[in-house]
């Protein structure tokens, strides 16, 4: 099953995180669950991309990880990989040897639980920009994961970045609540900031099969959200297979009637 492409605007593209299916190997000693083959199944049922976050103390994707998807995604030609970290702990020796098709940038600590922020500006800007020039020199994609703030959306396009990656975890908590429909407003209004400088869009973090399709129909122009902690709890219940397609629903069903 593939993505397909409607009349009026492409679909927004899914990436499956597989940091959790990592984490639950680790746990053992035995190989299983399998990263790769969770991705195949994953690509296999319509996924249009593969992400991963791997830590400096890999505590879920380890090095061998993103080596083995960079390779298995040369036999998927129409899909995407996606790596994101730190570009001051490890990213960047993964961008200079994989040349993956993108790199978010996360302004992560080394030993944070999870992203829970996005770049600031201008107190970050100046030691990004040789980074970012960096990156899409080696012809990779560069996306910053960005708090929605419609106001930092040119800075992060005048450093260079193609794309921002929106740190959607506010909006999973008001989903649902009376303030959800001001949380969605401000997310709407980044992505149109975005947009009128030219960035691409992405969103990711806490995304899930109840909030996706309200965030999309919510949020103009979405290219691609990447989703993993929900998904890969989803899975555990349905399967990849389903779930995938589940997910695939939840993103035809935020297209306009």
């Amino acid at each position: 099953m593939n993505q397909a492409t409607s009349a009026t605007s492409p679909l927004t593209a899914l990436s499956v995180n597989l940091n959790k299916v990592a984490l639950v190997r680790n746990t053992r000693h035995l190989g299983i669950p399998s990263v790769s083959r969770a991705a195949t199944l994953c690509l296999q049922a319509g996924a249009a991309g593969i992400t991963v976050h791997p830590r400096p103390d890999e505590r879920h994707v380890r090095a061998g990880d993103v080596h083995e998807l960079s390779d298995l995604l040369k036999v998927w030609p129409q899909a995407e990989f996606n790596i994101e970290g730190n570009p001051f702990h490890n990213l960047m020796d993964f961008v200079r040897t994989l040349r993956p098709h993108q790199a978010t940038f996360v302004p992560d600590s080394e030993g944070q639980f999870t992203s829970d922020h996005g770049w600031t500006f201008p107190q970050d800007a100046e030691r990004l920009r040789p980074l970012i020039e960096e990156t899409r020199a080696l012809g990779v994609r560069v996306s910053l994961f960005m708090d929605p703030v419609p106001e930092a959306m040119a800075a992060a396009r005048a450093l260079g970045a193609d794309r921002v990656e929106l740190y959607t975890e506010s909006w999973a908590r008001a989903h649902g609540t009376p303030d959800e429909a001001a949380v969605l407003a401000q997310f709407a209004a980044t992505a149109r900031a975005a947009q009128a400088v030219g960035l691409g869009i992405n969103a990711g973090h806490d995304l899930s099969r109840d909030n996706l399709t309200a965030f999309l129909r919510g949020v103009p122009g979405v290219q691609e959200v990447s989703i993993g902690h929900a998904l890969i709890a989803d899975a555990l219940e349905l399967g990849y297979s389903a779930t995938v397609q589940d997910y695939l629903r939840c993103i035809r069903d935020a297209q306009p009637a």
